[in-house]
């Protein structure tokens, strides 16, 4: 018979102990030591056992749990542990058969249960630590959003955010200590919320509404929604890209020449689990991509500022890479030698010079080779006629 874990994780409510299912209340019957935060601890009053004030930030309470291995330790989250809470944290630091948890109500189980919404067609998200513009992505009207905060002042500074982004008609439904004796709703327009006095812990429901624009669902998204010098894969370009590079579930992508960060960008709103390092060796450029990849939500793309293949070196390998700048042949053959069979491999060249490469490319490694030509309607005298382009040749490879 294999031994109990050692460590317990409990999910604590705003109603403290009294909302403690029969295992949770043995196994802090069973602590020698019980750890949370301080407004957890305040919750359950006096223990029997010893207690600690896990510290801020949260990651220095870690080291310290682990020397605990071999007692009974039981450690205090917020509701559900493991939907933007502390559990999968901890649990990345122990094996299997060392914890066990033990969880209560989410908060978004909690407030779609005040609201009467069926969580399935509600998108949430914990920003306590992440900035605002995560939800730029799911600001569309009609949509549904829950929303954990840091604090009572982040209230207003998402109704600030919401009308700024044209959505201030929204409601905002305010749930402060859901579940315990000080839970409070209340409602306002966003527009209309002009100061704070909400309390910790507190979530926020959006029922989206308003004028702002929202962000396509489709790869190619209008070049309006990027800040560039110029140096952008354009519109259409961008979708054959986009298409091209075929991003999938947990895959890396290598954004080569990055300019404004529009193919990395689009290709982390693919899914929440892409991910992409885009390089570039401009610090203006390499500011400009980290902007917009804030302002568009996806504030985990990783800027590399360097040139390529220097600034690849000491990189996770990717699953697909893009070259939208620099293209060379010195860059082809290192890239042909160090990246992991089938990486899939997308390339575009306007010049002759990096035409030629591309054509060599393929006979050495095979593909596709596909020519874009694109023309678009513009004022000639007092008509109209077709101004084309420059033509791109994209090569598409598998290596």
């Amino acid at each position: 018979m294999s031994e109990a874990p050692w460590l317990t994780i409990i999910g604590l409510g705003e109603d403290g102990l009294k909302g403690l299912s029969a295992a949770s209340r043995t196994a802090l019957e069973a602590a020698e030591i019980v750890i949370g935060p301080s407004r957890h601890l305040a919750l359950i009053g006096d223990m029997p056992c010893e207690t600690r004030a896990w510290p801020v930030p949260f990651s220095d309470g870690i080291a310290p749990l682990l020397d605990l291995q071999g007692r009974q330790v039981v450690v205090f989250a917020s509701g559900d542990p493991f939907w933007f809470g502390a559990g999968g944290t901890l649990a990345r630091h122990l094996a299997p058969e060392e914890w066990q948890s033990l969880p209560g109500p989410s908060s978004f189980s909690l407030a779609a249960n005040v609201l009467g919404w069926s969580l399935e067609q509600v998108t949430c998200h914990g920003l306590h630590a992440a900035p605002l513009t995560r939800l730029r992505p799911y600001l569309a009207p009609d949509s549904r959003i829950i929303v954990l905060l840091r604090d009572g002042a982040a209230v207003p500074e998402l109704a600030v955010y919401l009308s700024d982004e044209g959505f201030g008609q929204s409601e905002m439904i305010v749930l402060e200590a859901l579940g315990g004796s000080r839970e409070r709703v209340t409602r306002v327009r966003a527009d209309a919320l002009q100061t704070g006095g909400f309390d910790h812990p507190v979530c926020v429901a959006v029922q989206v509404a308003g004028e702002g624009s929202a962000l396509p669902l489709a790869s190619g998204r209008p070049d309006a929604w990027f800040d560039a010098d110029g140096q952008i894969t354009k519109q259409p370009v961008r979708a054959m890209t986009l298409a091209a590079l075929a991003p999938q579930r947990h895959e890396l992508l290598w954004d080569i020449g990055g300019g404004s960060g529009s193919i990395a960008i689009e290709w982390l709103l693919a899914h929440p689990t892409c991910e992409a390092i885009s390089f570039e060796r401009r610090a203006d450029r390499a500011a400009r991509i980290s902007a917009n990849a804030t302002r568009l939500g996806v504030d985990r793309l990783s800027v590399v500022e360097g040139g390529a293949p220097h600034a690849l070196e000491a990189q996770a390998k990717p699953q697909a890479v893009f070259i939208g700048g620099g293209l060379s042949a010195d860059l082809l053959h290192w890239l042909e030698r160090h990246l992991e069979p089938g990486t899939r491999l997308v390339a575009n060249a306007v010049t002759l010079e990096t035409e030629s490469l591309l054509l060599q490319a393929q006979q050495r490694r095979g593909g596709s080779l596909t020519r874009l030509e694109l023309s678009a309607a513009e004022p000639l005298g007092s008509k109209r006629g077709w101004k084309s382009s420059y033509p791109i040749v994209q090569w598409s490879a598998c290596l």
